[in-house]
């Protein structure tokens, strides 16, 4: 065998230790850490907590409030160097304001959705306009965080300029699964009030067992991405924090669930006509901020029937549809504030 050759076969050799050794130590290891940007506590009731980022050089006057969903915990928006939401905003120059529910525990079995758009969205949103000496704000709900944004905007007294919905479920009436057993809960033949009632608190993995029921059953593929570029470090400790918050659901108060069901999967009262929130009236048609709504073509989880009908609702004289390509998280993992999303915001946001 030519010199040429055997440095070529030890190469390849030195690549798949590499290779292996990267995929077995992440059985072994804790992963890596997530909300790295550098935040602060601007206020903080019961587990929910205001983290304000600032802008390294500040030239947006309106700043951002980022909404995450109830199932999952959002350090998915601050996941690490280079797939950083926050930290894209925050080198954009936007001051950055995260409200985080915190994981619930048995004793919160009674908050309901009303309770966190009023004493958690609403309040933190009050917070904001204060610490940050702003005359309006945007408004970014993620996911079912979509969802309390737009019942929020259709209730808020405080000034939203602009309201952002990413993968929102807005419109249940052609909801993608379960569909006998909602068939079943919509005839009364499914009585759910009653187990959510006795359980309390949803655990969460019940919750994150509803999710891949949805998504992926059979969950094995993200191994193999894994074993195929695991002797690439930057990819490994991406994986690894990704992988760790796919596992990082959290418990959900039955009383917010049964609502949840009840009144937008079951009722799809956002649709039919809206929501009574602590005696405020939530129509969608209340809502008069400039709108960006963003799907996904290849979402499983809020198909984009789910969230288009919002279009038809809103009385938004500016409003934006966008449906990008990829799944339920992709494209908030991408390094950077997508162009899209940059040029909406730039002439939204009042440029200093």
């Amino acid at each position: 065998m030519s010199k040429k050759k055997k440095k070529k076969q030890k190469d390849y050799l030195e690549l798949e230790k590499e290779r292996w050794k990267g995929f077995i130590n992440v059985f072994d290891s804790l992963p890596p850490e997530s909300n790295l940007t550098p935040r602060q506590a601007i206020w903080k009731k019961n587990k929910a907590t205001v983290w304000f980022y600032p802008a390294k050089q500040k030239k947006y006057k309106i700043p951002l409030v980022l909404i995450y969903s109830l199932v999952n915990q959002p350090f998915i928006l601050d996941l690490g160097p280079g797939s950083s939401t926050i930290q894209s905003f925050v080198e954009e120059g936007f001051d950055v304001y995260l409200i985080d529910f915190g994981v619930p525990g048995y004793e919160d079995k009674d908050l309901t959705i009303n309770d966190y758009i009023t004493k958690y969205i609403q309040k933190g949103v009050q917070k904001v306009l204060n610490h940050s000496k702003a005359k309006e704000v945007t408004l970014i709900g993620y996911c079912l965080g979509g969802t309390l944004a737009a019942m929020y905007a259709a209730i808020a007294e405080e000034p939203i300029k602009n309201l952002i919905l990413k993968v929102a479920p807005i419109d249940f009436s052609s909801f993608p699964t379960f569909k006998k057993w909602l068939d079943a809960a919509k005839n009364g033949q499914l009585n759910i009030d009653d187990p959510l009632d006795t359980i309390g608190l949803v655990p969460a993995p019940v919750i994150e067992a509803g999710v891949r029921a949805i998504t992926s059953p059979v969950y094995f593929s993200h191994y193999l991405s894994l074993l195929n570029r695991s002797y690439d470090k930057d990819y490994v400790d991406h994986w690894y924090r990704f992988n760790h918050w796919t596992k990082s659901h959290i418990p959900f108060p039955s009383a917010a669930l049964k609502q949840v069901m009840n009144d937008m999967v079951i009722g799809n009262k956002l649709i039919r006509g809206g929501i009574y929130i602590n005696g405020k009236f939530a129509d969608l048609h209340k809502i008069y901020a400039n709108l960006l709504v963003v799907s996904s073509k290849d979402d499983r989880l809020v198909p984009e029937n789910l969230t288009y009908p919002v279009m038809d609702f809103v009385s938004s004289e500016d409003k934006t549809y966008i449906s990008l390509e990829g799944g339920h998280v992709g494209f908030s993992l991408k390094g950077g504030v997508p162009k899209y999303l940059k040029n909406w915001l730039h002439e939204r946001s009042a440029p200093i």
